[in-house]
């Protein structure tokens, strides 16, 4: 069945609200590592969606170029790079100590 209509601004709001959730979901049920690192990706996604979505030219203020939105989403961009680079330095350095990225035999990283 073909889509009748136009794609508004309240679609990419669900889709970015649905990826974020999905990602929360993620997350909090995941014991492997990689998994919630795939989570936090999701919920940074869902973000970058929802940061496009308030920035179309439909929701900004008159006089403004529009590209608030744009940069957020590339500064989170930004950030999710380092974040990742970062985290699977850390499971590779847990996996040469344990011999597994399950996130509950971290328990000696206690402070």
């Amino acid at each position: 069945m073909l889509l009748i209509g136009t794609v508004t601004v309240s679609w990419y709001l669900a889709v970015g609200a649905v990826l974020f959730v999905l990602g929360a979901v993620c997350m909090a049920t995941k014991r492997n590592l990689l998994g919630v690192l795939m989570g936090v990706e999701l919920v940074l996604n869902g973000a970058n969606m929802n940061f496009i979505a308030f920035g179309s030219k439909v929701l900004r203020p008159e006089g403004s170029l529009g590209l608030d939105g744009q940069l957020i989403a590339l500064f989170v961009i930004v950030l999710a790079a380092a974040e990742a680079a970062v985290a699977l330095a850390i499971a590779l350095n847990f996996y040469n100590n344990h011999n597994t990225v399950d996130v509950d035999r971290a328990n000696e990283l206690n402070g």
